[in-house]
C-alpha cells in the first residue's frame, strides 16, 4: 500500500519523515518555506501513522520498504532525505539500504545507537481516551492532563484526533500496535552498516539524544557525518526554533 504524504512546491524532491507518534502535517510550515527555496517537499505519513494505512507489521525494516516504494511510484530517483527522531531512524536504514536514492541526508536529534523505551506514559495516556464519552478536544485534554503536565506535549498528541463521523472523535495512529511493538523504536542501526554519502546530524542544544560519546559512533557509520547545534531547543528542535533549524539545513542542501 502507498503511503500518504502531502507535496508542496516544485525542484528537487526533499523527503521529509516525521517523528513516533507525529505526521506530516507537524512540518507544515517548514515544509512551504523549503518548497520557496525551490524543493518538492514530500510530507510523508509513516505507517500506523497520520493518514497511512495501519498494518500488524511495524519495524524499520518495514518503513524502509514503504518509502522505497513511496519514491518508486513517484519516480524520485535521487531525494534529499531528512527525518526526526523515529523518522530519522527510518531515514538512516533508508539510506544504508538505497545510497544510490540518497542525494543528501539529514538526521534530526536521533543517533544510530539504541534508546531505551521511554513512551510508555504518553501510550498510556492516549490508551485511557474512551471515545464512547469524550465529545470534545477539550475533553479529551482534560483526559490527557491527569498523566502530561506539559501543555505543548498534549497539544502535539491532540493532533492524533480526528472526526471518525458526527459527533465521534478517534485516534488516526494505530495505537495498538504502536504500543505492543514500542521496543522498536528505538531499536539500533546495526553497527556493520556503513554510509558514506553526504550526511548532517542536527541536534538540540537542550537535548540528550546525541552526546559526545555518540558522535563518535556517527561518524564511524556515516563516514561524511557533520554535526551541527540548535540552540535554545530540546528534541523537538524544529519546532522550538524552527529559524535556526532551517538556515542549518537549507545550508547544507
Amino acid at each position: 500500500m502507498l503511503l500518504h504524504s502531502q507535496i508542496i512546491g516544485e525542484g528537487r524532491p526533499l523527503v521529509i519523515l516525521h517523528g513516533f507518534l507525529g505526521s506530516g502535517d507537524n512540518w507544515k510550515t517548514l515544509a512551504n518555506k523549503f518548497a520557496e527555496d525551490g524543493f518538492q517537499v514530500h510530507l510523508v505519513d509513516q505507517r500506523n501513522h497520520g493518514k497511512s494505512f495501519h498494518s500488524e507489521d511495524w519495524n524499520y525494516g518495514f518503513m524502509v520498504k514503504d518509502l522505497k516504494e513511496y519514491c518508486d511510484h513517484y519516480s524520485l530517483g535521487s531525494i534529499c532525505l531528512l527525518g526526526h527522531s523515529m523518522g530519522g531512524k527510518t531515514a538512516m536504514s533508508f539510506a544504508v539500504a538505497y545510497p544510490e536514492m540518497v542525494e543528501k541526508l539529514v538526521i534530526a536529534d536521533i543517533g544510530p545507537k539504541a534508546y531505551p523505551s521511554h513512551h510508555q506514559d504518553i501510550l498510556k495516556a492516549l490508551g485511557s481516551l474512551d471515545f464512547d464519552v469524550l465529545k470534545s478536544r477539550g475533553e479529551a485534554d482534560k483526559v490527557l492532563g491527569a498523566y502530561i503536565k506539559d501543555l505543548g506535549t498534549r497539544q502535539f498528541l491532540l493532533k492524533n484526533l480526528y472526526w471518525v463521523s458526527k459527533g465521534r472523535l478517534g485516534l488516526k495512529i494505530n495505537l495498538s500496535v504502536l504500543t505492543h511493538k514500542i521496543s522498536e523504536v528505538g531499536k539500533e542501526l546495526p553497527q556493520q552498516l556503513v554510509y558514506s554519502g553526504e550526511t548532517l546530524f542536527v541536534k538540540g542544544e537542550n537535548s540528550g539524544y546525541i552526546d559526545q560519546m555518540d558522535e563518535i559512533g556517527i561518524k564511524r557509520q556515516f563516514l561524511k557525518a557533520e554535526i551541527a547545534t540548535v540552540s535554545n531547543a530540546g528534541h523537538w528542535l524544529h519546532a522550538e526554533n524552527p529559524s535556526e533549524f532551517y538556515q542549518i539545513v537549507i545550508n547544507f542542501l
